[in-house]
């Protein structure tokens, strides 16, 4: 088969990585990709955004089947695009795709179909949720309502920062048109683990469990990012807490979804949280996770293709997913300024060593080729992922990955995984 996979990071090039293991895959083109997808397949110069080109590209190259990775183009509707022209495609429709891109929706349908989560309310006017905000007690989490490249989300601790967030993205439209609407909910605590899953409309079968570090600095300091590390499993997703997700929370979605005649097709993120009053969802994502991906597909045994194909004919019930006991940590590099601003341009020496050692896969992020030579050309740049049997060795083997590389700048945190013990 002739695959096209859509998008061009790290999330993507772990989905391309995968695809490659399969023995029905052909050839793979990547729109637009990056400098180490280049590696594993045809990069091709169409942005995610532009819809009627990837369709004339996809008919031109007679691609069998094509994979959205991102967020932005399924919220805009290209899974619709694709089926009204009869084109096989990996994705939820744009109706279904709502679960992540309206929070509004999302905490609207798990308060309708009792999904546990955290209290809210919901606000379009700035006066009103400002009103609201003054009679609450603090910390309380503030989160524009559309997609904000994950950082749409603030965390306040002060009545000040939760009534200047709020101005931020009201009034100064600091996350754009995502801001319009805005959903203030109670500050839950406890640890948080990503459970992303298998979905045909109806049938959904859970992945291994993850654990996201979403701040930049170590120790959860300093400002929120796309993610700088992850691994997996997570010691707190035990069985009992899976069955009890599936019972609560995976298959009531999924339910509900189609209840809403919005059935869900794809992947679908849970990002969830065990909090002293049981497990709570904090989030949905409509896609694969940037950068749990690049854990949880190393982990992967069974053919991601056929998993993929079993979603989109709506036959997943028929397929045995199998995973290796085995664990992953993935530790992102960024450029030195990341998240607010950074160069980019630098220079990436060192790749070829890893590529010497098995249990360290490089995923890319923001990178580039310039002059025959790799460049940095995002905010976070690479993501390092070592195996091993445990989470100890799957640490180490990362991070002894995380010194073979180097550009100007670097940055990492280097408590990636150490959550897993506390």
């Amino acid at each position: 088969m002739k695959i096209l996979v859509v998008g061009g990071g790290g999330r993507e090039h772990a989905i391309i990585w995968k695809l490659k293991q399969s023995p029905l895959v052909d050839k793979i083109y990547c729109a637009p990709g990056n400098a180490g997808i280049s590696e594993l397949a045809e990069c091709v110069p169409i942005g995610v955004m532009e819809f009627n080109k990837l369709i004339n590209f996809v008919k031109e190259n007679d691609i069998d089947y094509t994979i959205i990775g991102m967020d932005d183009p399924l919220a805009g509707g290209i899974v619709d695009a694709f089926e009204i022209e009869n084109l096989k495609v990996f994705g939820p429709r744009q109706n279904a795709a709502i679960l992540e891109s309206s929070k509004a929706f999302s905490k609207n349908l798990m308060k309708k179909y009792n999904i546990p989560t955290a209290a809210y309310e919901t606000f379009n006017s700035y006066e009103e949720a400002k009103k609201y905000l003054e009679k609450q007690n603090m910390p309380i989490v503030l989160k524009a309502d559309g997609l904000a490249l994950g950082k749409g989300v603030l965390i306040c601790k002060t009545m000040e920062e939760a009534q200047q967030g709020l101005k931020e993205m009201m009034q100064e439209h600091k996350f754009g048109s995502a801001g319009n609407t805005v959903v203030i909910e109670e500050f839950l605590e406890g640890p948080e683990v990503s459970v992303l899953s298998f979905c045909d409309g109806k049938t959904i079968i859970p992945m291994v469990s993850a654990q996201d570090h979403k701040r930049v600095y170590d120790n959860d300091e300093g400002l929120n990012t796309g993610g700088m590390g992850t691994f997996s499993p997570s010691k707190f997703y035990t069985k009992q807490m899976a069955e009890d997700c599936m019972k609560k929370i995976f298959q009531p979605t999924v339910d509900a979804m189609i209840k809403e005649n919005r059935p869900f097709v794809g992947i679908i993120y849970f990002g969830l949280m065990y909090t002293k009053n049981g497990i709570k969802v904090i989030e949905y994502n409509a896609r694969f996770g940037d950068p749990e991906t690049q854990v949880i597909l190393p982990r992967l045994k069974t053919d991601l293709l056929q998993i993929m194909l079993a979603c989109t004919n709506g036959t997943l019930d028929k397929i045995d997913i199998e995973w290796y006991n085995n664990a992953a940590v993935c530790v992102m590099l960024a450029s030195g300024g990341y998240p607010v601003s950074y160069d980019k341009g630098y220079e990436i020496t060192g790749l070829e060593k890893i590529s010497e050692r098995e249990n360290i896969i490089v995923f890319h992020s923001g990178t580039a080729k310039k002059d025959g030579k790799i460049v940095t050309s995002g905010g976070r740049v690479l993501g390092i992922t070592g195996i091993g049997n445990t989470i100890d060795e799957a640490i180490q083997t990362a991070y002894e990955g995380v010194e073979l590389v180097n550009f100007s700048k670097k940055h990492f945190r280097t408590d990636i995984g150490k959550k897993n013990y506390n």
